[in-house]
């Protein structure tokens, strides 16, 4: 029964008291910041670093991509498991109707009541966890890129403004982002530890090349194991929609480990030609993972099939040409 955890379905402390008290423009703007840690976003720019990063970005780019890729499924396997042990609801205003500003234009209102209205469970906040952990992970591990103080300020500046769009949007309480950044938080220290960092303070190029030693495959692993277990709980507690995700999460593991698998790590760079095609093949595939009609068990095999296309992507050229010089 939804709400019967430890987590109060009424859990507002007067958040949206403030809220309603916003300009309307204002809520407009925080509802663009939330797309910001939206999946796909998040599927599309963290496959993009992985796929064109170099060493002037990153120690051994291709591990510190996929490490990247890996902690993110394991913030998200880490929410899937957290949202059906909870199961409790999002905050009314999330099943509208939605007060559309007048001076909005016909497609944008449409956009905007899409924003403000949301199913599923409420604890812990996804997108609060998918900020930190996204662009957290990529502030420890591209090295490269501006000062480490510089590179955690962004981080930290981006998270917690998607965190607070959730709130402003009323799409959660105040506690469900902060228990989301707190997931994120811990799925980054956690993760990159079981990747092979032991320390996350001082990631600097004179650090000995420690991103050379990151290996994805465990995180990857523990993803899948995590929404493994999501499922279950899910299952019990009769929530087809949170089977699903956790379908998606196992699929996102495996994939990954199966994906990496392929890589030897000293490929170029992903030309343009093949990551055009890649990833619209591969996007097609994960975005609609939980629309299709196979439920937990489709979502599992294309976001699966669609992980593995990421991760495994810079061998395709490689892989290619080994087919087509074996048919000479």
């Amino acid at each position: 029964m939804a709400g019967a955890g430890p987590i109060p379905p009424a859990r507002g402390v007067g958040e949206f008291v403030v809220v309603d008290a916003l300009p309307d423009a204002v809520v407009v703007a925080f509802a663009a910041v939330t797309h910001l840690a939206d999946p796909w976003f998040l599927f599309v720019s963290l496959a993009g670093v992985y796929w064109f990063a170099d060493e002037r970005v990153a120690d051994r780019p291709w591990r510190a991509g996929a490490t990247a890729i890996a902690l993110v499924a394991g913030g998200y396997a880490a929410v899937a498991l957290g949202k059906a042990l909870s199961a409790v609801p999002r905050p009314p205003g999330a099943t509208g109707p939605v007060d559309v500003p007048a001076w909005l234009p016909g497609i944008l209102a449409t956009w905007y009541e899409g924003q403000l209205v949301s199913g599923g469970f409420g604890f812990p906040s996804g997108h609060a966890m998918g900020g930190a952990v996204a662009y957290g992970a990529l502030a420890v591990l591209a090295t490269g890129v501006w000062t480490r103080r510089r590179r955690y300020a962004a981080a930290a500046t981006v998270a917690v403004a998607v965190a607070l769009s959730r709130v402003v949007i009323e799409v959660h309480y105040l506690v469900d982002v902060v228990a989301g950044v707190g997931v994120g938080v811990v799925a980054i220290a956690a993760g990159l530890r079981l990747a092979g960092t032991p320390r996350i303070r001082r990631q600097t190029d004179a650090d000995g090349g420690r991103a050379g030693r990151l290996d994805p495959t465990p995180v990857f692993a523990l993803a899948a194991g995590l929404s493994v277990v999501a499922a279950g709980v899910a299952v019990a507690g009769g929530h087809t929609d949170e089977v699903v995700e956790a379908g998606i999460g196992v699929g996102t593991g495996v994939g990954g480990v199966v994906g990496w698998e392929v890589v030897g790590g000293d490929e170029p760079r992903v030309p343009v030609r093949v990551a055009v095609p890649g990833l619209a093949a591969t996007g097609g595939l994960w975005v609609g993972a939980d629309a299709l009609s196979g439920g937990a068990i489709g979502a599992i095999v294309a976001t699966g099939l669609a992980v593995v296309g990421v991760i495994a992507m810079p061998a395709v050229p490689r892989l290619v040409g080994r087919v087509g010089t074996s048919g000479n």
